[in-house]
């Protein structure tokens, strides 16, 4: 059995040196990824208690017609919860809400798997909250809460950064291919079925669907966005990065006018998704139902993801799950939606900041 402070020695050993697709093939890394799952697992009441609360709080939110975006301030203060004693005003008033919370899997939102950053990563992404900018698309509040494995406690004041496609499948500041491979078409087969040639970064100034911010004190970090969109090759999904150490960059000596951050210990790497059952609905709607490749190459379904990375962000055995667990906003699905995950980082770790496929 690896104990967790011989697994944080040996992870920081294995910090890697090039720029590739991580796959887990050597027994000593999978024995690593397996002790990262068990450290994760001790984890699980506090991970269950943690998202639960969460709910709780945006479920009062709904109710009292307010559905902003939830605060955190006493969240986990002692005694907020004491009046929701059984048969309590509170426990009546969240009834309808309660069987729902009871689903939370311990397991279920805990995504400790490192996967490929991809190519549309920048830096000197924007420090904010609201990251849509002027893109059309359904309402998406995130919720991101980041649990530290060494003490199954919240982690507060580290880094989320988070970028997305837009409704059409395009990230801020690759909006064209290569002239030469204006009339290239995705790859037949082979781990990087549906790809294509990365788009070059033609349009520096744009930031749509980009965006960084820290964890509160209860280790919560939230993002006003839209559903992002699909395109060739990948399912749907968001990207992230943990960073435990970085540096305000004020917005007059920013590249981009807004205040932003250089990057420091970068703790996590990964990639969160969505069910296809929510996305099958919401490519119906307008702008999605827009896609250049929807009458085409169509969507890629979560278990065709390229490159594996679907897979990958489950672990080597299959036990995490990386997918959102999605609340409507309203009583119907285009008032928007509402979408929790809670990572489990090692806040020791110091990850490479740059490889990918």
């Amino acid at each position: 059995m690896i104990t967790l402070p011989a697994l944080l020695l040996v992870s920081s050993l294995l910090t890697p040196t090039s720029h590739a697709h991580k796959e887990h093939h050597t027994l000593k890394e999978t024995e690593i990824q397996r002790a990262l799952q068990a450290a994760a697992y001790h984890c699980a009441p506090a991970i269950e208690q943690f998202t639960a609360a969460r709910k709780r709080s945006w479920a009062q939110k709904v109710l009292a017609g307010n559905p902003s975006l939830p605060g955190y301030d006493d969240l986990f203060a002692e005694g907020t919860y004491a009046d929701e004693a059984p048969g309590g005003v509170r426990d009546r008033v969240l009834s309808c809400v309660e069987e729902r919370e009871t689903r939370v899997f311990n397991r279920s939102c805990v995504l400790a798997p490192e996967v490929t950053q991809g190519p549309y990563y920048h830096t000197h992404d924007p420090i904010r909250q609201n990251i849509a900018e002027d893109q059309f698309g359904l309402l998406t509040l995130l919720d991101i809460g980041v649990i530290d494995v060494e003490t199954c406690q919240p982690l507060p004041d580290v880094l989320v950064n988070i970028w997305q496609a837009n409704a059409t499948g395009f990230y801020a500041g690759h909006p064209v291919p290569e002239p030469h491979l204006v009339s290239e078409k995705p790859q037949v087969g082979g781990k990087r079925s549906g790809l294509l040639t990365k788009f070059p970064r033609t349009l520096e100034e744009e930031t749509f669907l980009r965006g960084a911010w820290p964890t509160d004190a209860n280790g919560v970090a939230q993002f006003t966005t839209i559903f992002p969109g699909y395109y060739t090759g990948r399912a749907v999904h968001i990207h992230t990065k943990v960073y435990t150490e970085w540096d305000v960059v004020n917005a007059a000596s920013s590249p981009n006018g807004q205040a932003t951050f250089t990057k420091g210990k970068l703790a996590h790497t990964g990639q969160f998704f969505f069910e296809d059952g929510v996305q099958e609905r919401i490519d119906l709607m307008w702008p999605y139902h827009n896609n250049p490749i929807r009458e085409t190459w169509g969507r890629t379904r979560n278990w065709r993801d390229s490159l594996n990375i679907f897979e990958d962000a489950h672990g080597p055995e299959g036990v995490y799950n990386p997918v959102f667990h999605v609340e409507h906003l309203g009583s119907i699905l285009n008032q928007g939606l509402i979408s929790y995950i809670t990572m489990g980082v090692n806040k020791s770790a110091d990850q490479d900041h740059d490889w990918y496929l």
